[in-house]
C-alpha cells in the first residue's frame, strides 16, 4: 500500500511536473497547492533530491524543480524512494530480502511465491509509468496497455 509520505511525493512530482521549463517553487507553494503539511514535505522533497528526482536552488528564483523531464522519471523509483521495497511482504522482496521466522523452506513457500508474483506485477506496472504521464493524461489510461490499468478521473 502506499503511505501517506509516497502519495505526497507524487503529489508535489505532479505538482513540479506542471510547472514551465526553467521555472521552480517552494516548498510553502507546493504545499499549499497539494494540501501537504509544509514539514512533512520538507522531507519529502529532500529525499527524492538526494535520489536524484528533484534539484533545489537557494536563494531569489529559488525552489525546487524536477532534474529531468516527466517523461524519464519513472513512479517505481519514486515509491521505492520513499516507500521502500515494492513487495507486500520482506521474503518477496529482491533488494530487502528477508527470511520469514516461521517459514521452513522459503523456496517452496505458497506464500513467499504468490507476494513474488505481486511484486513481480507492481513492479513492472509502477516501472513503466512515467510522471509525463500522470500530469498529461488525465481521465485516460496511465500505461500502453489500456487492460491493465485505467487511470480515473476524480
Amino acid at each position: 500500500m502506499l503511505t501517506k509520505k509516497g502519495k505526497y511525493g507524487l503529489k508535489a512530482l505532479v505538482d513540479l511536473a506542471r510547472l514551465d521549463p526553467g521555472e521552480t517553487a517552494f516548498i510553502t507553494e507546493i504545499a499549499s497547492r497539494n494540501n501537504i503539511p509544509k514539514k512533512f514535505l520538507d522531507t519529502i522533497l529532500l529525499e527524492l533530491r538526494n535520489a536524484g528526482i528533484l534539484r533545489s536552488k537557494k536563494g531569489p528564483g529559488g525552489g525546487y524543480s524536477l532534474s529531468r523531464p516527466a517523461s524519464e522519471i519513472r513512479i517505481g523509483q519514486v515509491v521505492r524512494t520513499l516507500d521502500g521495497p515494492l513487495a507486500p511482504i520482506r521474503c518477496a522482496s529482491r533488494t530487502a530480502y528477508e527470511v520469514c521466522d516461521d517459514c521452513n523452506d522459503p523456496d517452496t513457500c505458497e506464500v513467499r511465491r504468490s507476494m513474488t508474483t505481486v511484486r513481480d506485477a507492481i513492479a513492472d506496472i509502477l516501472d513503466t509509468m512515467t510522471l509525463e504521464a500522470f500530469v498529461s493524461n488525465p481521465g485516460q489510461s496511465i500505461l500502453a496497455d489500456d487492460d491493465i490499468v485505467t487511470k480515473r478521473a476524480s
